[in-house]
């Protein structure tokens, strides 16, 4: 079986949100489908079929979370140490056509989001970063053309 890697900090964050979807959300909508059968006639029962299409989408989502969490390999960035990105490592970029800076975390899919600075270790950026080293000048190939960067700092948090 194939292993993902996954920082401590998105496994807790996963677990925590299969922890509620277990013992709250689970339980509440068993209970809103009982009230709703309460009310009579299913064909016609539209919180019937609200709350079965809420159950559906929960128990998908609990079997997701379930198999990210027995597939996961957790890696503690806060050990790791080093000029060297790795899997965990926060990386300071300066974008040599835009001259700014930019910082991403390099982590998992499963906990990716470019909003928060987390891009994935799968993602052009993130594969083309893992190995390289302070000082280095990465060029990244995206949909809108080649990007160059400058590797300006490398953190493990």
């Amino acid at each position: 079986m194939a292993t993902y890697p996954i920082t401590t900090r998105g496994y807790a964050a996963i677990k925590k949100e299969l922890d509620h979807l277990k013992k709250v959300d689970r339980p509440a909508i068993i209970k809103a489908i009982a009230e709703a059968r309460s009310h009579g006639d299913l064909s016609e029962n539209a919180e019937y079929h609200a709350a079965k299409e809420r159950q559906g989408f929960i128990e998908g989502r609990i079997k997701n979370l379930e198999g990210i969490v027995a597939t996961a390999e957790v890696i503690d960035p806060a050990g790791l140490s080093g000029e060297r990105v790795l899997f965990g490592a926060t990386v300071t970029l300066f974008d040599l056509e835009k001259e700014s800076e930019m910082t991403y975390q390099v982590v998992g899919e499963v906990e990716a989001d470019l909003n928060k600075g987390k891009i994935s270790v799968r993602s052009p950026i993130g594969g083309a970063l893992i190995g390289r080293e302070v000082g280095d000048e990465v060029t990244v190939q995206t949909p809108s053309g080649a990007r160059k960067y400058e590797i300006v700092s490398v953190k493990f948090v």
